[in-house]
């Protein structure tokens, strides 16, 4: 009886455990890139620096959207890749847009 309940008890931690490195491992959140700028990721929808709201394709690895009309490189794709649980990559499907290279925040203001 101890032994079930023990391994029970080992089975939940563990699966508690695997969920939250789940969670840490997927593109949404709060992004910083070394000039300051910042974007959110939420699932289809991303804000931008200039606090644009639209949305996108996203994956739990990727995101994709197009720079809207009356902004720098409009109607660009531009596809966020995570490279890893704190780095991402951002790079232009078409258009001369520089990668950039965004972490995680740390704090954002």
């Amino acid at each position: 009886m101890r032994l079930t309940y023990f391994l029970r008890a080992l089975l939940a931690a563990a699966l508690c455990l695997a969920a939250g490195g789940a969670r840490a491992d997927a593109i949404d959140g709060d992004w910083c890139n070394p000039e300051g700028k910042h974007i959110v990721i939420k699932g289809t929808e991303i804000t931008l620096p200039d606090g644009a709201q639209l949305n996108g394709n996203y994956t739990r690895h990727s995101f994709a959207y197009t720079v809207p009309d009356g902004q720098p490189a409009a109607g660009t794709q531009i596809i966020i890749t995570l490279v890893n649980e704190n780095l991402a990559v951002s790079k232009a499907y078409r258009g001369a847009v520089l990668p950039v290279t965004w972490k995680r925040c740390e704090h954002v203001s």
